[in-house]
């Protein structure tokens, strides 16, 4: 499984680029939500899974007996994962809000309306 991981991170940083690099503002965020994802899964692979460990330590114990959890990690992506699903959200409701008035979701077209209309 940890062979596996390098490879599938690889591929959501690459497919999220992919779509960032697109025309469109859905493919732009769909990019940017395969990005998150890559970084939130490479975070966890960073902080290294530890099975059958526990971030307390022991009240008799002076330090933390192998093998122990690390909880930064896991509170940085729980934060990250509440944080992108609000930019997400918001997101969305942009794409939204802009082809309502607009009524395109290209970005080229987006600036030529953009210069017409001063």
């Amino acid at each position: 499984m940890e062979i596996i991981l390098p490879f599938l991170i690889g591929i959501l940083f690459a497919s999220g680029l992919y779509l960032i690099l697109h025309r469109h503002f859905f493919k732009l965020i769909l990019g940017l939500m395969l990005f998150s994802l890559g970084t939130n899964l490479f975070v966890f692979v960073i902080g290294r899974l530890t099975r059958g460990g526990s971030p307390i330590i022991d009240k008799t114990a002076e330090t933390a007996t192998v093998p122990y959890a690390d909880p930064v990690p896991q509170a940085l992506l729980l934060t990250a994962i509440v944080i992108g699903l609000g930019i997400q959200a918001f997101a969305i409701v942009l794409i939204k809000r802009v082809y309502q008035s607009f009524n395109t979701n290209d970005l080229d077209e987006l600036r030529n309306a953009e210069l017409i209309e001063h």
